[in-house]
């Protein structure tokens, strides 16, 4: 008679997950790790989502969730009580009143190599070697960063790249926003997942044709745009980051021991941008980014 082996330890998941993404990675600034949980509790199942929202709270402990792993953080900044009266007070007794503990991974599943912005390129099809767009100095190999570069198999226009991010990607209520001329070509492409404001220099010094990223403010955008010399797309922060979810998943699966660690993974399919609808957005482009018209 065979039996199961034993549910690995949450302190045994976790060392396998952070042997893939070292906390050691993330920004000074970010809150990365262990949020609530017993590190001696089983784990059996485990799911990964962007945001940890009551509802994507609420989906993990519906499906009995043993760990919920998302790539935001649920607190960035010190505080000194986590009361049920506040709304991440009451996530947090939530999450340990159903016995799910929460972990995140945010900047140094960016930097990773493969990370954030890996699989992002990997979503609209991008070939090739990928390389940083802000490599880590830490990283002696010269592989881990923020962003990546790389190239399309064959040029097309910048229109038909907005097609192909807005295909690649899980859509939302914002869509894809794009700057530059549509007809223009493309090949080079820079890719980084989340906002992505502080990386217009890089892009521009790169050299790539176009720059897709989410969150991108007016004022940087438009003064990148008059320079005409790299478009930009500019997608949801929540979109550009949940491709990450299913190699975070498969990456700690393994680490685990594949099958043999019998432990169930699942991503969140739950749209958690914070936008819900866009009303009133024109059919056409807007005269400053309009359509050649002798065609």
């Amino acid at each position: 008679m065979t039996t199961s082996p034993a549910p690995p330890t949450l302190h045994d998941v976790i060392a396998a997950f952070e042997g893939v993404y070292d906390p050691s990675w993330a920004a000074s600034w970010d809150a990365v790790g262990l949020v609530c949980g017993d590190p001696v509790q089983p784990v059996r199942r485990v799911m990964f989502a962007v945001d940890p929202v009551a509802e994507v709270v609420e989906e993990a402990v519906e499906w009995g969730a043993d760990l919920l792993v998302t790539h935001h953080p649920l607190f960035l900044r010190g505080v000194t009580s986590v009361a049920a009266t506040t709304p991440k007070g009451r996530l947090v007794h939530r999450l340990i009143g159903a016995g799910t503990a929460l972990y995140t991974a945010h900047t140094n599943a960016d930097t990773a190599a493969p990370g954030v912005s890996d699989a992002l390129a990997a979503a609209i099809g991008l070939t090739g070697e990928l390389r940083p767009l802000d490599p880590d100095p830490a990283d002696p190999l010269g592989r881990r960063g923020i962003g990546r570069i790389g190239t399309l198999d064959t040029p097309e226009s910048l229109r038909s790249f907005a097609d192909r991010v807005a295909g690649g990607l899980p859509a939302t209520a914002a869509g894809v926003r794009v700057a530059g001329d549509l007809d223009r070509p493309v090949r080079v492409v820079a890719v980084s997942g989340g906002a992505g404001d502080s990386l217009l220099g890089a892009a521009r010094a790169a050299g790539v044709d176009v720059f897709l990223t989410a969150d991108l403010r007016h004022h940087p955008a438009s003064e990148f745009a008059e320079h005409g010399d790299t478009a930009l797309v500019d997608a949801a922060h929540w979109a550009t980051e949940w491709p990450w979810l299913a190699e975070g998943a498969a990456r700690l699966a393994h680490a685990l021991g594949g099958e043999r660690a019998n432990v169930e993974m699942r991503v969140s399919g739950l749209v958690t941008d914070a936008w819900a609808r866009a009303v009133g957005t024109p059919d056409t482009p807007t005269s400053r980014h309009k359509e050649s018209e002798d065609k």
